[in-house]
């Protein structure tokens, strides 16, 4: 079904706002082909276990938008959602009756956003550890460079990718030819060993001192 021209006319002037005032640590726009799938990049902020990941995904706009939500996927693996499925949000299309025709693309995107730094579940989320998604946080960049529509969308994001990517490598490569560092051994004077060391030392300083004083007298 090919989309209202009132979806059109509002689709073109959020991505027009978007250029214009761009989000903190998000981007979005449409696909070439098809005004109604927008592909969208999180950015995850300081001080989370998302910090530094950049997380694609996907927003699939109905024909009579903006008076329906749109169903909102996330693509790439991030420890807080389920891959390419629909995530049950207030502001996605399993809420119809909560949608509200002013929302906007921000609005939607920040909402997630918020969402996903949240620990509540809901259909599609998932329990990860704090340390797991620091890891896929890292694991990101790979991840979205073989992914032919995210490289389309986002070049700069794409070039960004490439650039954390070979930091990695390159802080993998120092640390396997770095020498390995010497292991200092605690040692516990009170163990057997240590008190018979000690009990020798005193016996032989001993016998020094006697040696002494005989050859002195």
């Amino acid at each position: 079904m090919s989309p209202t021209r009132d979806c059109v006319r509002r689709l073109k002037k959020e991505y027009c706002l978007l250029q214009k005032n761009p989000v903190p640590h998000i981007a979005a726009c449409p696909k070439m082909s098809d005004i109604l799938e927008w592909h969208y990049v999180i950015e995850g902020p300081p001080d989370t276990p998302y910090e530094g990941g950049h997380y694609h995904g996907k927003l699939q706009f109905p024909p009579d938008y903006p008076y329906q939500p749109p169903s909102i996927y996330m693509i790439t693996p991030n420890g807080r959602f389920k891959t390419n499925t629909r995530l049950c949000l207030s502001m996605s299309d399993f809420h119809p009756a909560n949608w509200n025709p002013l929302w906007s693309m921000e609005s939607i995107l920040t909402g997630l956003l918020s969402f996903m730094l949240e620990d509540k579940e809901t259909l599609g989320s998932i329990t990860t550890t704090t340390e797991t998604k620091r890891r896929l946080a890292m694991e990101t960049f790979s991840c979205n460079l073989k992914d032919k529509t995210f490289c389309e969308l986002f070049p700069e994001w794409k070039e960004k990718a490439a650039e954390e990517l070979a930091k990695q490598k390159a802080k993998a490569a120092a640390t396997s030819s770095a020498p390995p560092s010497r292991k200092i051994t605690k040692v516990d004077p009170n163990s057997p060993r240590e008190r018979l060391r000690s009990f020798l030392h005193s016996v032989i300083f001993l016998l020094i001192c006697i040696t002494v004083v005989y050859v002195v007298w």
